[in-house]
């Protein structure tokens, strides 16, 4: 009888706890959006070509970069689900921004490391046709870079 009650309250604090946070995102006290909308790069995200996009990243004297790993399919089937990892070997490696050159927003995702993380990425992107992805790291205040040509035989990008 005892674990039933205990159940019975167990349920009971979770239910009023859901509640609550429900309560709150409808009053828009809670709104997660806001907070990561300040990170949020627009005008890099919203760039039209990779020069452009690069701009709004700020990035300055871009160097290719052998430390600089990009896997990914040579051929893609399906340019809708394309797996991508790219891992830096740059000591101190504190974002890695993925590209697509012939995308219409090329500019497909930018991830930031704390110190001392592994500069490791793992995703799926999406391309609309044949072109480069271009990995984009930044370590210690300087650029480096690395591309990959991938093939699509059936576009992701509307194509």
């Amino acid at each position: 009888m005892n674990e039933l009650n205990t159940l019975r309250r167990t349920l009971l604090k979770g239910g009023c706890a859901a509640g609550v946070v429900a309560f709150a995102a409808s009053a828009g006290l809670l709104v997660p959006g806001r907070a990561l909308a300040a990170q949020w790069n627009k005008a890099a995200f919203e760039a039209k070509g990779v020069a452009d996009a690069l701009k709004g990243m700020g990035v300055e004297g871009l160097a290719d970069s052998k430390e600089i790993l990009i896997k990914a399919p040579d051929i893609a089937e399906n340019g809708s689900v394309i797996p991508v990892e790219v891992t830096s070997q740059i000591a101190g490696t504190q974002s890695i921004s993925i590209l697509a050159e012939k995308n219409p927003l090329p500019l497909l995702a930018l991830f930031e490391f704390a110190e001392g993380a592994q500069g490791y990425v793992s995703t799926r992107i999406k391309m609309g046709q044949t072109s480069s992805v271009r990995a984009v790291v930044k370590a210690g205040g300087k650029y480096y870079s690395a591309a990959k040509e991938i093939k699509v035989t059936i576009g992701g990008c509307g194509g």
